[in-house]
């Protein structure tokens, strides 16, 4: 079943605890039957069940950017010179090694990309930007835009 819409197949209980893992990943196993009203045999096997099928991708710790000096988000807007396949592809590898990299996304519209980078300051960025940025492959433009405050952000999924 792994990599199919298993949406479908998600019952009421499989649901609460997505919703569960998605507000912390470490709740221990007790926790999580106790809070379905499951034996805590069927509950691993529940959650073992929605990894093996995909909809757990992988289990990670959130870090504070601030802690480790991460003050700053930009986003960045980028333009390719040309739109090949062979172009995206050596932008996609390319831009994923940035310094701060959180995440690279294809859209649609004024540009090709964005760029989500966490920066620790003005000086690191203008650094990392002639260093790393000015020379990703195929890049005719980019616009940066330096996030004044983070108003929220989550990594939940509605399920």
């Amino acid at each position: 079943m792994k990599n199919a819409n298993v949406e479908q197949d998600l019952d009421r209980i499989d649901r609460k605890l997505l919703k569960l893992l998605q507000q912390d990943a470490c709740l221990p196993n007790m926790t999580l039957a106790d809070k379905t009203s499951l034996s805590a045999p069927a509950c691993s096997r529940r959650v073992a069940r929605l990894r093996e099928s995909g909809l757990i991708r992988k289990t990670v710790a959130l870090v504070n950017p601030r802690a480790l000096g991460y003050n700053g988000l930009v986003i960045i807007g980028v333009v390719l010179d040309r739109s090949t396949t062979d172009s995206f592809a050596a932008f996609e590898k390319a831009a994923a090694g940035l310094t701060g990299c959180l995440e690279v996304q294809l859209v649609t519209g004024e540009f090709d990309y964005f760029v989500k980078l966490r920066i620790k300051n003005i000086d690191s960025f203008n650094e990392m930007h002639s260093a790393q940025l000015v020379g990703l492959p195929g890049v005719r433009q980019v616009r940066t835009f330096v996030c004044l405050k983070e108003v929220f952000e989550t990594t939940a999924i509605p399920v």
